[in-house]
Formats: C-alpha cells, sequence, structure tokens
C-alpha cells in the first residue's frame, strides 16, 4: 500500500512538554491506480505514426503477344542514367542522335531540378507547336547495380518536385549507356 508520512511536528523544546501530535497518512493506492489506468488507456488510444511509402505502379508478370509496344516520340524523352559514387548523366532524345547532352549532372535545385524544368518547359512548347499541348516530358530513370537506393529516392523525389507525371525505372542498359555511366 502507498501512503504519505508526515514527521511528527516537533520533540522537545527548551524542556517544554507538549501534546504530541498523530501522524497524519495519505493513502495513495487510489491515486496510483488511477495513473496506471490513465497510462493504460493513451497506449491503447494513440494512433502511432504510420510509415510513409510511395505509389508504385508495376506491369503485369504476363507477357503478352498481342500487345505492341508503345512509340514514344522521342523529342519528349530525357533519359537518366545513375551511376556509382553519386553520378548522375542524362541526354535528352536517342543517344545516337541526342538533343541535348549527354552530361554529367549533379543532384539538387542546381543541378538535375533546374535541367529537368528546363526540359519540361521546352518539350511543353514543341507539343504545344504540335497541337497537343498535353503531351508533357517522359522521363526515363535507369538505375545501375552501383548507384545508391538514396539517389533512385532523390531522383523520385526531383520529379514530384518538378511535377513530373510520367516516368518509368528501366534497369536495362545498351553497352554505350553502360560506357557513359562506367567513365570517370
Amino acid at each position: 500500500m502507498a501512503e504519505l508520512n508526515t514527521g511528527d511536528g516537533g520533540g522537545g523544546k527548551g524542556g517544554k512538554v507538549r501534546s504530541k501530535k498523530q501522524n497524519s497518512k495519505v493513502d495513495l493506492t487510489a491515486m496510483v491506480d488511477l495513473a496506471f489506468l490513465l497510462i493504460t488507456f493513451f497506449m491503447l488510444t494513440t494512433s502511432l505514426s504510420k510509415p510513409q511509402s510511395m505509389d508504385l505502379s508495376l506491369p503485369n508478370k504476363e507477357d503478352d503477344p498481342t500487345v505492341k509496344p508503345t512509340k514514344v516520340d522521342e523529342n519528349r524523352t530525357m533519359t537518366v542514367m545513375l551511376g556509382a559514387d553519386n553520378k548522375i548523366v542524362y541526354y535528352m532524345g536517342l543517344l545516337e542522335s541526342p538533343i541535348a547532352g549527354p552530361k554529367d549532372i549533379a543532384y539538387g535545385k542546381d543541378g538535375i531540378r533546374r535541367e529537368v524544368l528546363k526540359r519540361k518547359k521546352s518539350v511543353l512548347e514543341y507539343s504545344t507547336a504540335l497541337g497537343k499541348p498535353k503531351n508533357g516530358i517522359i522521363v526515363i530513370i535507369k538505375p545501375t547495380k552501383k548507384s545508391t537506393y538514396r539517389n533512385l529516392v532523390d531522383i523520385l523525389d526531383e520529379m514530384a518536385i518538378t511535377g513530373v507525371e510520367t516516368y518509368a525505372i528501366v534497369p536495362e542498359f545498351t553497352p554505350e549507356e553502360t560506357k557513359l555511366v562506367d567513365k570517370k
């Protein structure tokens, strides 16, 4: 049982005899029970923070021979390759006849973000000139086996920040792309 004892309040002053006071006791059992009930209540009713995840649409695993590959205008595509040691190489269009690049670039607002925004604007101007103003930029993200998971998350964050709606993660490389990413 929990209790609170207070002192007797005195004791032999100068030989005077005083009447002894009773010790007062306060029973704290009810307060301890209430504290544990409140702790238990808040533990059971509080929701813990839920982990945040990114929605990712993946293609079906079944290969349908009747489905033809989608043709995409190479003037709208930007390929971003992620290499070792935080290396990014990008180019616009096809690698055989690129519109821009291939060029090494850095992460962040002065690097890949500025380039994506600039290319997004030029693709919108190109699409509007063709009479298809809703066709925006398509970014193909190609992480190598030497790139880190953090690099992939960083580039996906850049896609969200810049408002790129159409992007794909493709783990396949041509020999020329492998040479570009691996050269120092």
